[in-house]
């Protein structure tokens, strides 16, 4: 995270007074993946003065390896800059750089409630995407002001005039007076924050009883939880007691800041500003986003409206390699769910795997990413389980369950009837891509809604089960489209469907970790798919080890592993050959035990490549 030092490197010290309401701007920056979002932040920055060139580099809010490596924004940052507008008036500009992939939507949204404007940036060569329509509607939800802009127009194959059009057709806004930039060169940028201070409205606030809405927290290890507030009315002062209205924890304020980007401390916030606050807050569970935070004397009367808690819709079981880091992986994953509120975990045990935990994610991206930042930031070494989603199941006594894990399927006498997620999912893409697209979502068991053409492009959008889609869907959607296609989905509720669980046997022994659900129409393939997988990477050993996948009682496909053979002939040189006989029919005994009693010793590495998102 940004550091929380003192103002330097020539950047702007904000004064001790509160900024007037009317000279401040809060905006977002919302648009589909690699459409420019950090990179115009970046000019914004350059423009205004905030950082010095020396230290200007790409990506430059962009404070995780993780991200700077994958040229993608995970976590939404927030700067403060002062600009000095044509009229001669300087105005407080609040920029939030959101993320752009479907995944962490739930980090614009929380960022589009800390605002009162955005910036819709679309590729003047790419055209509107499915990820600009969600965001756009999430601005619209949010009742924002949004100033329209077409990125690389610099690009030969850039059709401003197409877009504008497109623009227009697809989501509904005028885009007359959308404006035309560089983000990459500069061109055009001047423009926008002229655009920022002219067309948005300043924030609303009164200053009588403070109320605060808690944006974001991490964790710092020298002051403990930080936490980023968006001042909706009253000020805020250090030393101040607050009150977290949902759990009624009070803390003293230790510090109160802005970033510029560089942590800068200032005396007070006051209504409509965002900055942070340390309060020495110790406990993860204090701090949660979309709390409202007021005075403790003067308590307000009601709450703001916070955030629609997230729904993970991904779940996977985690579990150290080293049973030893057990307690290291808990404190890890309170501290990622402290900086990233759309993370769920609960404690689980699993035969194979020992102690870990269920995580619960937005997509398979966040997956990926959680895991990733899990050993890069606390140095862990993870076991992965296959993702799966939430099932509801009713039972014949009435009662209804969720689901998480595969290993907690009940016995199948006792189920009534089993529903799946689906999701309705918008795919656009080049017409040219179609057919394979549309055979895709078939195959994926998909129910076809609506089908339209904006000029050269489609738009299908899709019921689909979530089930088929978490493991390989987006990435064979890529590589159908040859990266054009892009891809955007919403929660569309629970289906009754013909789902049973596929089960895993090794020697008669089921093996829990390995367990999954599916449709029946499919159950035969990811079955044998995983017993051919298991069948290269279970070692051999002296007795011959099946693999098997089994719906309840009835076997829908088997491999098996060949016994090791151990030469016992090899000491007997001529003679009689009823010795060697002899010899073998002792070993044919010996390995017939052996399999009555013989335990299989599955490696964690088998359990890692089989674990590995199958690509059915």
């Amino acid at each position: 995270m940004t550091a929380l030092c003192s103002g330097q490197s020539g950047s702007p010290e904000p004064t001790d007074d509160m900024t007037d309401t009317a000279k401040i701007r809060n905006f977002a920056i919302i648009a589909h993946i690699d459409h420019g979002k950090s990179t115009l932040a970046d000019r914004l920055i350059e423009r205004a003065g905030a950082v010095e060139m020396r230290d200007m580099k790409a990506q430059l809010l962009d404070s995780m390896d993780l991200e700077r490596e994958r040229g993608i924004t995970i976590k939404a940052q927030t700067v403060r800059l002062e600009y000095k507008a044509r009229n001669g008036e300087t105005y407080v500009l609040n920029l939030i750089d959101t993320p752009g992939h479907v995944d962490f939507a739930y980090e614009v949204s929380r960022s589009l409630a800390a605002c009162e404007g955005a910036i819709l940036l679309v590729d003047a060569s790419q055209g509107v995407e499915a990820q600009t329509l969600a965001n756009v509607y999430l601005a619209l939800d949010a009742d924002l002001e949004i100033i329209t802009v077409l990125n690389k127009v610099d690009l030969p194959s850039a059709e401003p005039d197409r877009i504008r059009q497109q623009i227009e057709e697809v989501i509904g806004l005028d885009a007359t007076d959308s404006l035309e930039i560089s983000a990459k060169t500069g061109d055009g940028v001047d423009e926008v924050l002229e655009a920022l201070v002219e067309r948005l409205p300043p924030p609303e606030g009164a200053t009588d009883e403070l109320r605060a809405l808690l944006v974001d927290s991490w964790y710092d290890a020298y002051l403990g939880v930080v936490a980023l507030l968006r001042v909706k009315d009253g000020e805020l002062v250090k030393g101040q007691k607050l009150r977290m209205m949902s759990t009624g924890a009070v803390h003293e304020v230790d510090r109160v800041g802005v970033f510029t980007p560089k942590g800068v401390m200032v005396d007070k916030l006051g209504p409509g500003e965002i900055g942070f606050i340390t309060a020495s807050i110790k406990s993860v569970a204090d701090c949660k986003v979309g709390d409202t935070l007021t005075e403790d004397r003067k308590p307000a009367a009601e709450a703001l409206a916070g955030f629609k808690p997230s729904a993970p819709v991904v779940f996977c079981g985690l579990f150290p390699v080293d049973s030893a880091d057990y307690e290291d992986l808990r404190e890890s994953l309170a501290r990622l769910a402290l900086n990233d509120s759309s993370f769920h975990y609960e404690a689980e045990t699993s035969a194979a795997l020992g102690f870990g935990f269920r995580c619960g994610c937005l997509g398979l991206l966040h997956l990926e990413i959680v895991q990733e930042r899990l050993e890069r930031e606390f140095d862990l070494d993870l076991i992965t389980t296959a993702p799966s989603v939430v099932y509801q199941i009713t039972l014949t006594d009435g009662k209804e369950i969720e689901l998480h894990n595969p290993a907690d399927y009940p016995d199948v006498v006792h189920i009534e009837k089993i529903a799946e997620p689906w999701i309705k999912a918008t795919i656009m893409a080049p017409d040219d891509y179609l057919g394979g697209i549309l055979g895709l979502c078939t195959e994926r068991r998909g129910e076809q809604i609506e089908l339209t053409y904006v000029g050269d492009r489609a738009m299908a959008v899709y019921r689909l089960p979530l089930n088929e889609v978490v493991f390989d869907f987006y990435d064979r959607l890529k590589s159908i489209s040859r990266g054009y296609a892009s891809f955007d989905y919403e929660m569309d509720g629970y289906v009754e469907g013909d789902l049973v669980k596929v089960g895993i046997l090794v020697n008669g022994e089921p093996v829990d970790a390995l367990a999954l659900i599916t449709h029946r129409s499919q159950a035969e393939r990811r079955g044998r798919m995983l017993c051919e997988r298991l069948k290269t990477l279970i070692p051999r050993q002296l007795f011959k080890i099946a693999i098997q996948a089994a719906i309840g009682g009835k076997v829908i496909a088997r491999e098996t592993v060949g016994a090791l053979r151990k030469d016992v002939t090899a000491k007997c040189y001529g003679g009689d050959i009823t010795r060697k006989r002899k010899l073998l029919e002792k070993q044919k005994k010996g390995k017939k035990r052996m399999r009555q009693f013989g335990e299989v010793e599955i490696p964690q590495s088998a359990f890692l490549e089989a674990l590995r998102m199958d690509d059915g």
